[in-house]
């Protein structure tokens, strides 16, 4: 069966737009709760939300839905996407919902779900929620309605839990960090993870107003913590986005490093303390260079499907623990149970801690293929698929890379944009054949 509302990170649109409408989002909850009573007679489910304006409605719509279903819940109010995860595993509730749009601009918003052990939840639950969602609603009588609750203290308990996953024999004493919290989920938390942990604290995108989540800083816009890096002559820089489950890192010269160099440094981290790490995880967007260098270690390394999610059915499917996305999603599963950005910040500030060297000397030996990537925004019903001259041009480009790069053409799980890639070794070959696929796909 072809999902109609779930894509690769839950549900998400514009507020105001189906399915983003206070409605659709009591019925889903509806929906979720009774699916969730097949298995248990009073579930519980906590819901924790970003900064946008529009998590005030559809958290009410929310708590209704589930409420209307003898589902109990327990508000937890802003917090990172994976403190949602880690309190729903802690507390013992049945789900953790989450209402965030993640990376994108304030007029958006969505909603994300995580099972009782904090961790995306499947193909199949999701089909069965949609499945519910066509039945008509079965309303619980009053004295079966469920309840609500609000757990004052969420954000200490997360804070506490971020830092218990750093060495408890090192110390960020002595480093000047410049945490840019993205005006979103994380802008009370971020700031005292660090400062608890030692280091002096330079906070910026941590006022948030309802509108500005996004908005020119975060890890979609780090040119903002690479100009307070050097403004503040800090050591590092850390970029988080709207929910905080994503990073973006910057050393003391301004230089930004992504995902995949974060990857690749905490799983060269743990070969050089004498951990054994039998494979990684990466996707499809993956820079071939981390692939090259891993295997040159005797490192197994796999593409997943673009989403953290399918980065996290991959790992478990091979018992391994370390994967992530360029875009900053890092799994360290002996850490927790989904991608976190201010656990992974803290596992690379470890490395730098325990070994004294900088995020460069520890990178020395890898260097980025360069990657072109060009998103095109999609019009209602156009098939990108049936465009016989994309295809001609991808086979053509294709032959003239060999094995020196590669293509990757996908429509995007979250926007209604063809996102167009092309690696190379030569960054000018690179562009040049990127820009071929945009003009096939416009025609």
């Amino acid at each position: 069966m072809t999902r109609q509302y779930f894509g690769t990170d839950g549900i998400r649109g514009t507020v105001g737009k189906p399915p983003i409408t206070p409605d659709f989002v009591l019925r889903l909850a509806h929906a979720v709760g009774r699916v969730l009573k097949r298995t248990e007679a009073r579930p519980t489910v906590l819901i924790g939300k970003d900064t946008r304006i529009s998590g005030y409605m559809l958290e009410s719509a929310l708590e209704s839905g589930f409420n209307s279903a003898g589902v109990d819940v327990v508000l937890l109010g802003p917090l990172p996407t994976p403190g949602v995860a880690y309190l729903t595993r802690a507390q013992r509730a049945s789900l953790g919902v989450v209402i965030s749009a993640s990376h994108n601009a304030f007029p958006d918003n969505g909603i994300k779900f995580f099972s009782a052990h904090g961790a995306k939840l499947d193909d199949a639950w999701e089909l069965a929620v949609e499945a519910a969602l066509e039945e008509s609603p079965v309303w619980a009588d009053s004295a079966a309605l469920g309840k609500t609750r609000r757990l004052d203290d969420a954000a200490g308990r997360y804070i506490e839990f971020c830092k218990s996953t750093f060495a408890h024999d090192l110390t960020l004493k002595g480093l000047r960090i410049v945490v840019d919290g993205a005006h979103g989920a994380a802008y009370h938390i971020a700031p005292k993870v660090f400062h608890e942990l030692g280091a002096e604290v330079v906070a910026i995108g941590c006022a948030p107003d309802g509108m500005n989540i996004n908005d020119g800083v975060g890890a979609t816009h780090p040119e903002a913590l690479i100009e307070a890096v050097r403004a503040n002559r800090a050591d590092f820089g850390i970029a988080l986005d709207g929910d905080a489950d994503r990073l973006q890192l910057v050393d003391s010269r301004g230089r930004l490093f992504n995902g995949d160099e974060v990857l690749y440094l905490m799983v060269n981290e743990r070969l050089a303390r004498g951990e054994k790490v039998p494979g990684v995880v990466g996707t499809l967007m993956t820079n071939m260079a981390v692939e090259v260098a891993l295997r040159g270690k005797g490192v197994e390394f796999v593409r997943a499907k673009v989403g953290d999610r399918y980065v996290l059915e991959e790992l478990e499917k091979r018992s391994w623990l370390l994967g992530g996305e360029g875009s900053g999603h890092l799994l360290a599963l002996d850490k927790h149970t989904t991608g976190d950005g201010l656990i992974s910040a803290l596992q690379v500030l470890q490395a730098c801690v325990r070994s004294g060297k900088s995020l460069a000397e520890l990178l020395a030996d890898v260097t980025l293929f360069p990657q072109t990537l060009i998103n095109v925004r999609l019009t209602s019903g156009q098939d990108w698929k049936s465009n016989d001259l994309l295809k001609t041009e991808t086979a053509a480009i294709e032959a003239e890379l060999g094995q020196t790069g590669r293509v990757l053409i996908r429509a995007s799980g979250t926007e209604p944009l063809l996102r167009l890639m092309v690696e190379a070794r030569d960054a000018a070959q690179a562009e040049a054949c990127a820009q071929r696929l945009l003009k096939a796909v416009k025609g």
